[in-house]
């Protein structure tokens, strides 16, 4: 354990002084800043969850070595404009995790990760939140967003019981959008579809499912199909906007036939 733990030591002080190199002598890396970089990192993060779909691990390492390298960067420039240091980032984190997992510790005793989850709430709100909700980034994807604040919600025991509770919330949300389409009337149209899809993000949590990643592998599912589709018209000598819905619609049941899972 202690020789793989120096391995990984040394791993990373040669990403360190990398970094220090390319600081220093590298015209593009010298001219960076906080707000530069920014973009780039959240585009690696999007390059990591598209790994993750995709259950590439050999991509997943690829990534995490580029948010590493964002990571040390960050520090590198908060050490340039005296800020903060790596060493004071990390022992940051390191006193967060013993201080949040009294449990491991300390001499709190928990039964399942469910109050190891709700603990780290309380302990959250005693350090100075405001409320459970405080901690989620008001920039996430709405999706993974609605997914964070049901999830701190659950925290504090606003949940349902059971997942036909949360199904027959879906209904009631699906008629009320159903109402509101009857009635022509756009800004409730929208209101309303917005309720319908935070009420099936909490159906998803239900059945345990990642609401995000199964609505990204039918982005590429339907990528995938409908790319298929543009070539098999064009074998038939006539692109897609010559043709009529339904045989557009013949050639893709026929690709769904053939590769049902893709």
């Amino acid at each position: 354990m202690a020789q793989q733990q120096q391995a990984v030591a040394d791993a990373f002080m040669r990403l360190v002084g990398i970094m220090d190199d390319l600081r220093e002598k590298c015209p593009w890396d010298k001219k960076q800043t906080i707000q530069t970089l920014r973009p780039l990192t959240i585009e690696e993060m999007y390059e990591l969850a598209d790994a993750i779909t995709d259950k590439d691990w050999k991509g997943i390492k690829e990534e995490l070595g580029d948010l590493m390298l964002h990571l040390v960067f960050y520090a590198k420039i908060g050490t340039e404009q005296q800020q903060f240091t790596l060493e004071e980032a990390i022992h940051s984190i390191c006193e967060k995790l013993i201080h949040r997992h009294p449990h491991i510790y300390g001499d709190v005793q928990v039964k399942d990760e469910e109050e190891v989850k709700q603990n780290w709430e309380k302990l959250k709100l005693k350090e100075g939140k405001k409320s459970v909700l405080a901690g989620v980034p008001v920039s996430l994807p709405a999706v993974v967003k609605a997914t964070r604040l049901q999830e701190k919600a659950r925290q504090v025991g606003f949940e349902w019981d059971n997942r036909e509770q949360v199904w027959d919330k879906v209904n009631e949300e699906t008629q009320e959008l159903h109402e509101a389409v009857a009635a022509n009337e756009p800004d409730k149209i929208e209101e309303e579809f917005g309720d319908l899809l935070f009420s099936l993000i909490n159906y998803a949590r239900f059945l345990q499912i990642d609401a995000e990643n199964a609505l990204e592998r039918t982005n590429k599912k339907f990528i995938s199909r409908f790319t298929r589709m543009e070539q098999l018209a064009l074998q038939q000598g006539k692109p897609l906007a010559d043709m009529t819905l339904g045989e557009m619609d013949a050639i893709w049941n026929a690709i769904k036939k053939q590769n049902p899972d893709t």
